[in-house]
């Protein structure tokens, strides 16, 4: 999965459900999209906080090449989810030090400071996962040909995949079938748990749950697992709604 900034909590099921976890950050840079921003669950419902980066001129420019523009940033964001989540019942036991990571992260280019989150964010929910840059591996490639590669170099023998991803892993899921490796389908369905403000939104930045649910985040995002199916299986749930 590419690192975005503060990722919802499906992103941490993802992360919680395998046995490593590659963090592709030498894909290139979407402008406005989840790399640089994410949404909180404010009085006035979800809002995005964006950070910002330097990006003109630099089309094209991988994940880890792209750099903050300024950091001024990080005070405004933290006075704004404190403003948000000040009164949820556990704020106080994870913002110092969620905080002080933030602070000293905004150092590095966007990569670095969104891998930082990540994994302070999965260490708080009491995940101790092995995450591996993309930009530390040989393989090459393009799109499911790099996946499969990347999968290839670490040994791997299953593919957990987003939603997301199925139509064109269907289309290209070639690249797997010769290397010998399955693919299977994240099947997410976003649980819900006591929130400020209702009513409830889901898709929050993965904060959200945290400030809210404190040492419970853990079951609670794990309510949300259904066993992972095939790619030659996979079917939407009717009845639940899936994550985008």
């Amino acid at each position: 999965m590419q690192p975005t900034y503060l990722p919802w909590i499906g992103y941490f099921d993802l992360i919680d459900s395998v046995d490593a976890f590659v963090l592709l950050d030498n894909v290139q840079f979407s402008k406005q999209s989840w790399h640089q921003r994410n949404r909180i669950k404010t009085a006035k419902g979800l809002q995005f906080i964006t950070v910002p980066v330097r990006h003109v001129g630099r089309f094209g420019q991988p994940i880890n090449a792209v750099d903050l523009a300024g950091t001024a940033f990080a005070r405004k964001h933290l006075a704004t989810i404190e403003q948000s989540y000040g009164r949820a019942a556990h704020f106080a036991d994870y913002f110092p030090n969620f905080a002080a990571k933030l602070t000293a992260a905004v150092s590095g280019n966007l990569a670095d400071l969104n891998v930082t989150l990540i994994e302070w964010l999965a260490s708080a929910l009491g995940l101790s996962p092995r995450f591996v840059r993309a930009s530390t591996l040989e393989p090459a490639g393009r799109r499911t040909e790099l996946i499969a590669a990347i999968c290839e170099s670490l040994g791997a023998l299953s593919y957990l995949s987003p939603v997301g991803a199925v139509d064109y892993l269907q289309q290209e899921r070639e690249s797997f079938d010769r290397r010998g490796i399955e693919i299977r389908i994240q099947n997410f369905v976003h649980p819900t748990y006591p929130q400020l403000y209702p009513p409830f939104a889901s898709h929050a930045a993965a904060i959200d749950l945290l400030f809210n649910a404190g040492p419970a985040s853990l079951e609670i995002m794990r309510s949300g697992r259904r066993p992972a199916p095939l790619l030659a299986e996979w079917r939407p749930a009717p009845q639940e709604s899936l994550p985008a």
